[in-house]
């Protein structure tokens, strides 16, 4: 496909004018662009809780964009990195869910980017006996989870 061949071209060429040697590989699926990147640098490009990937993704969209006659969305990945984030960000849902449950206490996870927080709703979602709410401003929020105190109720919350 030439919009899998235009995305892997041009972010090699980011990769290399930043001085990091990779694979990039690339797929379509649901109308979305992937691209896996595999190296030795992974670390710089992922960064911090994912802020250098999310920045990278920002500016390999823009630049995929500007070229193909459609525009698609194109999702980065480095070495699994979304996935094992997504799987952490599971079950550290789970975790506050269930001590949110056991103190009767809301709880709250920090700073999260949109993908992030809607990991924890999705993962709470189903669960009678908690509800989920993003608070804050701007692209990083917080995401409270809050107990309820009959399940029957939802609305009845502990607080």
């Amino acid at each position: 496909m030439e919009e899998i061949e235009i995305a892997k071209e041009l972010t090699k060429g980011l990769l290399e004018r930043m001085g990091v040697r990779a694979e990039v590989d690339g797929y379509l699926k649901e109308g979305n662009l992937y691209l896996g990147i595999r190296g030795d640098q992974e670390g710089i490009l992922i960064g911090k809780h994912g802020r250098n990937l999310e920045a990278l993704q920002m500016l390999v969209n823009r630049m995929v964009n500007k070229r193909l006659k459609n525009a698609m969305r194109v999702v980065l990945d480095v070495d699994d990195y979304r996935k094992r984030r997504a799987e952490s960000m599971a079950q550290m849902a789970l975790r506050l869910g269930d001590e949110a449950k056991r103190t009767g206490q809301s709880q709250v996870a920090g700073l999260l980017n949109a993908y992030d927080r809607r990991i924890i709703h999705v993962t709470l979602k189903e669960d009678p006996f908690l509800e989920t709410e993003s608070i804050g401003e701007g692209e990083l929020k917080r995401v409270k989870i809050i107990p309820l105190k009959d399940r029957d109720n939802p609305l009845k919350r502990f607080e």
